[in-house]
This record gives structure tokens, C-alpha cells and sequence, in this order.
């Protein structure tokens, strides 16, 4: 045994050879988690950082439009929640934005419907972005053609 390891206890001599392990099968593998691997090592899923908007439908309401979108976060609860949505042009200008004041956990996906959405005109689709309370904008995005 070399000098520097002499005295270490055996339970971390052990720990420190299946983390060299570890690296040696990371390096093996180009440096990227093997598939199914997740970053918290639960269940070989990575957890969702943010929303996905399933589904957005646009149709004229009155004076403006009404939106009516679907969203999935599967990881849902009173502390942490997909807490709205943003309507984006082509061009990244934010046309409106809706908030969601309580979680859906017991309802995914869920939908719901934001009205009074102004669209100018020459803007031929928008684009739907979900917002989670702790990670912001982000997730899968829907994109709408505006059908005036």
C-alpha cells in the first residue's frame, strides 16, 4: 500500500475506488452519463427544470384574442409550480404574459384560457413559453399561426 493511504480506514479506501471507478467509466464513455443516467441519481430521471406547453390554441375573442393553453409539470406542488405563461412574437417582443396563482398538482395536464390578448397586426404566429416559480421561462415551447 502506498505511503499516503497507510492508516486510511478501509470503508473510505473503498468509497475513494468506486469514485475513481465512476470517473474512469464517465472518461470511457466520452465524458457523457451513460443513457438513463441522471444528474441526482433517482430513478434515471433528470428532473424537469421547467413547464412544457403541451398545446395552444388561438381563436378571436370580441375586440382581441383568447388563448387557450396546455400545460404538464409533472413535479407540481405548493411550494414549487408552473406559475404562468408568456406570449412571444417572431421577432421575441412579448405580447402578453399570464399568471397562475396556485399549483395544478392533482390536475396534469391542465389548461386553462388567458383573454384580451392583443396581436399586432403583420404578426402571423406567437409563440407560447410556460414559467416555473423557481426556474423562470423555460420548458417546451407551442408555436400558433395568427389566422386573422
Amino acid at each position: 500500500m502506498p505511503h499516503s493511504l497507510r492508516g486510511v480506514h478501509p470503508a473510505r479506501l473503498t468509497a475513494l475506488a468506486l469514485f475513481v471507478a465512476a470517473l474512469l467509466a464517465l472518461a470511457a464513455c466520452g465524458g457523457q452519463p451513460p443513457e438513463g443516467a441522471s444528474e441526482n441519481g433517482e430513478d434515471g430521471a433528470e428532473e424537469q427544470a421547467h413547464p412544457d406547453v403541451e398545446e395552444a390554441e388561438l381563436e378571436r375573442s370580441g375586440e382581441g384574442w383568447s388563448l387557450s393553453v396546455t400545460i404538464s409539470s409533472p413535479y407540481d406542488s405548493p411550494e414549487r409550480y408552473a406559475d404562468g405563461w408568456r406570449v412571444l412574437s417572431p421577432d421575441g417582443e412579448i405580447l402578453g404574459e399570464h399568471e397562475l396563482g396556485h399549483d395544478h398538482a392533482n390536475e396534469q395536464p391542465f389548461t386553462r384560457t388567458q383573454t384580451g390578448l392583443e396581436i399586432p397586426e403583420g404578426v402571423e404566429e406567437i409563440t407560447v413559453e410556460g414559467r416555473d416559480l423557481e426556474n423562470g421561462y423555460g420548458g417546451e415551447t407551442v408555436t400558433v399561426p395568427v389566422e386573422r
